[in-house]
């Protein structure tokens, strides 16, 4: 079953089904991976990605909160958005920019 949080700006869509992946093409998006590591990233246009595995957590510029997600969740940044990764679990993702 699919539940859909927000956090600080961020939406993750836990456990999406197969069928909601097919509809949005995520297969067929460009993956990208890093191992465990820490950076600043900064968002220049919208990104939607899913983890096929690792786990996160983003820390927004400004807050000491952090949201977390990991693998098998689909996760929407807004543009704009400043923030740290902090990669716990080498990420393995598909990604797609708008």
């Amino acid at each position: 079953m699919s539940t859909t949080i927000e956090k600080l700006g961020v939406k993750i869509e836990r456990n999406p089904p197969e069928s909601r992946l097919s509809e949005l093409g995520v297969r067929d998006w460009p993956k990208w991976g890093c191992a465990p590591s820490k950076f600043p990233w900064t968002y220049e246009a919208k990104e939607t990605c899913f983890l096929l595995k690792g786990k996160v957590k983003v820390y927004p510029d400004g807050s000491s909160e952090a949201v977390e997600f990991g693998a098998g969740d689909l996760v929407v940044f807004p543009k704009g958005m400043k923030c740290t990764w902090d990669v716990s679990e080498t990420v393995d993702k598909h990604y797609n920019f708008e």
